[in-house]
């Protein structure tokens, strides 16, 4: 009987191993690409600000060939708050989407969802592929470290203008280290242009627009930002939801900080 019983438990357990292995298969990355391509996408609706970004959502639109409405008020940044208000009381910020019933914020993670779900393995580099953590590291550094302390640095200095740049970590050094990774690849996504390159216009626009950091010293991002811009969707995101320029700027600072000697 004894004999039997680890009879059936070894074939049980062969069993689910087979299953297992079967089912790892099934998981490999080629098809989960595929499956995501597969889900139908639901009706997608951006509310915009023009210049926010909420640009970023209409360009990978654009870049996938994905259907959505865009919904703003041409020239009124009020009118158009009004709009995301009225959806999304409790958050509202530019972007906020309608996907399907769902609302959603934070224009990195709808990215990371639409390519995820709908963007057949485009604008991200294969998971096995060296190119896909450094595409994951510029998609979160572009708010997390450069946009965070670029806006910071922009507040303190309309305040108080500095005569020097901190000793610590300030904008220029965070646009420092995106000039450094363009020295060795041609996009933020390693060797293809990718979603993290649209995460990164926006916050090094802002520092060079408004005179945080010196644009001059930073060669190869504005070889970079020449790319970019360029992009037939690039173009036509600006068609659709810039159509009048800027709306809104912020006062550039009369002067960036000079650099000074660090620790």
């Amino acid at each position: 009987m004894q004999s039997n019983r680890k009879t059936t438990r070894s074939l049980i357990l062969a069993g689910l191993l087979s299953v297992g292995v079967a089912g790892l298969a099934a998981l490999a990355p080629s098809d989960v690409s595929a499956q995501g391509a597969a889900m139908e996408m639901p009706e997608f609706t951006i509310y915009h600000l023009e210049g926010r970004r909420s640009e970023r959502l209409v360009w990978l639109m654009e870049e996938l060939g994905l259907p959505y409405t865009l919904a703003f008020e041409r020239g009124n940044l009020m009118s158009s708050m009004a709009a995301i208000r009225a959806i999304n009381p409790g958050m509202p910020v530019a972007p906020t989407v309608t996907y399907g019933d769902q609302v959603l914020v934070e224009s990195g993670a709808i990215m990371e969802m639409i390519l995820a779900r709908h963007g057949n393995g485009q604008l991200v580099p294969p998971l096995d592929s060296p190119d896909f953590a450094t595409h994951l590291l510029w998609m979160h550094y572009s708010e997390g470290s450069l946009a965070s302390r670029a806006i910071a640095d922009y507040r303190v200095w309309q305040i108080q203008p500095p005569t020097q740049r901190s000793p610590l970590v300030d904008s220029q050094q965070v646009v420092q280290y995106a000039e450094s990774f363009l020295e060795g690849k041609p996009w933020f996504g390693g060797d293809d242009f990718s979603a993290a390159d649209i995460m990164m216009l926006f916050p090094i626009n802002f520092a060079f627009q408004l005179n945080i950091v010196d644009s001059e010293l930073f060669p190869q991002i504005n070889a970079w930002m020449e790319k970019v811009q360029a992009r037939p969707a690039y173009q036509r995101m600006l068609a659709k939801a810039r159509p009048d320029g800027m709306v809104g700027s912020l006062p550039a600072l009369p002067a960036h900080a000079p650099s000074g000697p660090r620790n």
